[in-house]
């Protein structure tokens, strides 16, 4: 990892500033999803911050609840839908997952899944954490909201444990992943989930997520 931040494919966790030079290193969407992008962000509201107070993660409901009644858990789901090889628990739901292999889109690196003492190393990272939510308008929502946008895939990365713990609830004025070449998927991610749920951003991560769309490349 060390060498990959030397040669500038990788930073070091936290985050960096995106220099006009790095437009093409930090990867692609498609070109119709840039430019909705572009237009979710310019109608997501500006305004500062609010308290974090009242804010606890059961205010979004049991942790990896299964909204979808397919008989597994929010977490096997995208551990299921992320890792490759993926080996399950026998029994008969086919649900919990014991093994795989994650190609994490943090950090490039190649992942071994075990479920077991290890489990942590691979996490599921709430693209927008809970806590940035609850204070960018999920405070006004109704419980079952919360416990959806909680559960949505959409939402829901499996991730590097170490880098999903090192971003905490950082929006993306505060924390972009190491890997560079993932940057404009994730900020376009950002805007979508925060278009689509009403959220607001903070004047600098309106700033930030403009800058990254417009280094975007298109496909």
């Amino acid at each position: 990892m060390a060498a990959s931040w030397l040669v500038g494919i990788v930073d070091p966790p936290g985050l960096a500033s995106p220099a006009p030079w790095a437009a093409s290193q930090i990867g692609h969407v498609p070109a119709a999803r840039l430019e909705a992008a572009k237009a979710d962000l310019a109608r997501i509201e500006v305004a500062g911050r609010a308290p974090k107070t009242g804010y606890a993660r059961e205010r979004f409901g049991p942790a990896w609840d299964d909204v979808d009644r397919n008989g597994c858990d929010t977490r096997n789901d995208i551990l299921a839908r992320d890792l490759l090889d993926v080996a399950f628990v026998s029994g008969p739901a086919r649900c919990m997952v014991a093994s795989g292999i994650l190609a994490d889109p943090y950090t490039t690196r190649s992942i071994e899944f075990r479920r077991g003492e290890r489990s942590s190393d691979v996490q599921i990272d709430h693209v927008v954490p809970l806590s940035d939510a609850w204070q960018k308008g999920a405070q006004q929502w109704t419980a079952e909201r919360r416990r959806e946008f909680a559960n949505d895939p959409a939402n829901l990365l499996a991730v590097d444990g170490p880098a999903n713990q090192e971003k905490g609830d950082g929006d993306l004025a505060t924390w972009l992943p190491p890997a560079k070449s993932f940057r404009c998927e994730y900020a376009v991610r950002i805007v979508e989930i925060k278009a689509a749920y009403g959220l607001r951003m903070t004047d600098e991560e309106r700033r930030r997520a403009g800058e990254l769309l417009g280094q975007c490349r298109t496909e």
